[in-house]
């Protein structure tokens, strides 16, 4: 048995589109977990026609999903930082307040988009920073970083429910301990912007973050809380993200690189982060205050 996940931005689920893919799809009852928002049914199989029809509600702003019904609440987030639970690439910011904004972009943009090697991108751009006033971390974090929407709603939900939170970054732990703290995180795993004498010293601490330590990340955390990979849920948009992504029982490319996209089964392009909730099978009325 499997769950069809619609999911969109508030008040773009038009009940009649979702009923209209039920009836078509022969599933059973149709379940609002949100008003106008996300709703679900349920199939015997995953049907054939599903790529032809993700395309046609994409169109419509509806991100379609199609999952297997067991085992969908998981005991364990990890997530990405940049671009997933902020609205931001922080060394993009950082990059911006010290004059070399353009260069660096185009650096992450070719690099989460897998066309470049990660660490020698990482080390390229924070080079360029060079010689700033560590006090650029805290007018990044303080001017610049906003939190994506539902990224509270998400890790308190997951944590009353006795959930796991993990964050883990190819970014700076200067940016990931203070969105860990301000989201409720229970950990968080990044790279180290070295600086001496309050100047950035133009490199990070070794060994660098990056694909693999993300996944093994999930290993060891996993095996810390003895959980199996299949409970984790697991969300990023770059490709440094793609191996924990195809490790973990559900793994959501949020907003994420085509290339991305193209290797990930559980796509969000219109929800916000509350979407990961409604995957799992959550209403609107469980979620935990925040």
């Amino acid at each position: 048995m499997y769950i069809v996940s619609l999911i969109a931005a508030k008040g773009g689920l038009d009940p009649a589109a979702a009923e209209a893919l039920r009836n078509a799809w022969g599933g059973g009852d149709l379940v609002w977990l949100a008003p106008d928002e996300a709703a679900e049914f349920s199939v015997a199989d995953v049907p054939g026609n599903r790529a032809q029809v993700w395309d046609d509600m994409q169109a419509l702003g509806i991100d379609l999903n199609v999952l297997p019904a067991e085992g969908r609440r998981k005991a364990m987030l990890l997530a990405d930082m940049d671009s997933t639970m902020i609205q931001q690439e922080c060394i993009d910011e950082l990059a911006e307040e010290a004059g070399v904004g353009e260069r660096v972009k185009d650096i992450t943009a070719r690099a989460m988009n897998g066309e470049l090697d990660f660490e020698g991108a990482l080390t390229e751009r924070v080079g360029l920073l060079k010689d700033m006033p560590e006090t650029i971390i805290a007018k990044v974090l303080a001017e610049r970083i906003t939190f994506m929407p539902g990224g509270a709603a998400l890790v308190a939900t997951m944590k009353a429910n006795g959930g796991y939170a993990a964050l883990v970054s190819g970014g700076f732990t200067a940016f990931t301990g203070h969105v860990a703290a301000a989201l409720g995180f229970d950990e968080n795993r990044a790279n180290t912007l070295l600086a001496e004498g309050g100047t950035l010293t133009g490199d990070v601490g070794r060994p660098i973050l990056g694909r693999q330590a993300k996944v093994e990340a999930l290993e060891e955390i996993t095996a810390q809380l003895g959980i199996s990979e299949d409970s984790v849920l697991a969300v990023g948009d770059g490709a440094n993200d793609l191996g924990m992504l195809g490790r973990a029982g559900m793994g959501v490319a949020l907003h994420a690189k085509p290339s991305v996209q193209a290797e990930c089964d559980v796509r969000v392009n219109h929800g916000d982060l509350t979407a990961l909730l409604y995957l799992q099978g959550y209403a609107q009325t469980d979620f935990a205050s925040v």
